[in-house]
């Protein structure tokens, strides 16, 4: 017996095989300082873990509609209504078991073997995975730091003029691993191009509210023509209850719908009156949490600068910092991953490799704020003992 070609192309996700090598370390004794995972450190918000405890009570134990419980589906449509001045019809809205399960069937929607979809050089390391394992193929467009890491429309053109089958653009901001955010300017020039080639565009926006200067702008602002992925991981501290949602152009509805049933049936019951709860109740927990992870960012990126690393652009988005570490990992062959090892078994640091989020970033480390500021300033005090015993490498 052999296991699927399908299931053997997928490539690990390496921020995972750190945390999970931290885990192994903790459990040896070893204490370890976690700035890998983009996972928020807070509890959730009292008044969500509430409502889904009065769900539970009441009863609301049971399947929902597939498409989610229309509560949620018209909180959502009233929160995108409020923040972008968009109209979306709740008949339009998916819930799902977090995002992942509506990336999988997003991409299962509209591709076909052979299909092409463009995506940026950084992302997030689990987009090609699903692109792939639908039978389709990325192709990656690098975007530069000196950039803000914000395509160029120029290279999207070009990728789409030079490549046969190209379905969809895929877009995040604010960014994972950057934590930079598109322009308005040049949402509007992606999708001015989506229109002009016929194409979809897919937006990520789970990092939406987390923005500290500037402002977030939905793909819905721009053009109708798209589908978005958002969910209440990150915004909310909600990880562990696994609750997403993906707004669809209504044609594609039914399809969604029809696999909604057949694969995941339907969200959880009580984590949907949680979603409800914290669309309406819980802004002053999330102005509160926003605020300290601006306090953070702020901190991590002043001891990195005063460590000689140059960060060309500030991240203004999610919880991350990606920094150039290529003349630390030139003593692992260039290697980011092995870089990330060394620095977990000799800093007790737990960092992501760039190499996860693409080729473009290969030789560089992104950190995350998602941890109290005390395990921060140890982070970043362990961080600068390790440079010190690699004194004789230097930022480029």
């Amino acid at each position: 017996m052999s296991i699927s070609k399908r299931c053997c192309e997928l490539t690990p996700f390496l921020v995972m095989e750190i945390l999970e090598q931290a885990q192994a370390m903790e459990r040896a004794g070893k204490s370890i300082i976690h700035m890998e995972v983009g996972e928020p450190d807070f509890d959730t918000p009292d008044c969500i873990k509430q409502a889904s405890c009065e769900a539970l009570d009441k009863g609301q134990t049971h399947y929902t509609h597939s498409l989610g419980i229309l509560e949620l589906r018209e909180a959502i449509a009233e929160d995108y209504r409020m923040r972008y001045g968009v109209t979306i019809d709740p008949g339009t809205i998916a819930i799902t078991q977090g995002t992942s399960p509506a990336m999988l069937a997003l991409f299962s929607s509209i591709l076909e073997d052979g299909d092409k979809v463009i995506t940026s050089d950084p992302c997030y390391a689990c987009y090609d995975n699903f692109i792939t394992f639908a039978g389709a193929e990325p192709i990656k467009i690098p975007v530069r730091e000196e950039d803000s890491f914000q395509f160029r429309v120029s290279a999207i053109r070009e990728a789409i003029e030079t490549n046969e089958s190209v379905k969809a653009i895929l877009i995040n901001s604010p960014a994972n691993p950057t934590g930079t955010l598109l322009s308005a300017e040049r949402m509007q020039a992606i999708a001015d191009l989506a229109e002009e080639k016929g194409l979809w565009i897919i937006s990520d926006e789970i990092y939406h509210g987390l923005v500290y200067e500037g402002k977030e702008h939905s793909i819905l602002e721009f053009t109708d023509k798209a589908f978005v992925l958002n969910g209440f991981s990150k915004l909310y501290a909600m990880t562990g209850w696994r609750l997403g949602y993906m707004i669809a152009p209504h044609d594609f509805i039914r399809p969604l719908q029809i696999m909604c049933q057949n694969f995941f049936i339907s969200a959880n019951t009580m984590a949907q009156w949680g979603g409800v709860a914290a669309l309406k109740k819980a802004d002053l927990d999330v102005a509160r949490m926003h605020g300290i992870y601006n306090e953070r960012r702020i901190y991590m990126l002043d001891r990195l600068k005063n460590m000689g690393f140059h960060i060309k652009h500030d991240p203004t988005g999610a919880f991350y910092v990606l920094v150039n570490m290529r003349h630390l990992a030139a003593k692992f062959d260039g290697s980011s991953l092995q870089l990330a090892y060394d620095m977990l078994a000799n800093a007790q640091i737990g960092v992501t490799p760039g190499i996860d989020f693409g080729k473009n970033t290969e030789g560089f480390i992104r950190f995350s704020y998602a941890n109290s500021i005390e395990n921060i300033k140890e982070g970043m005090d362990r961080l600068e003992r390790y440079l010190m015993a690699h004194s004789d490498v230097h930022p480029a």
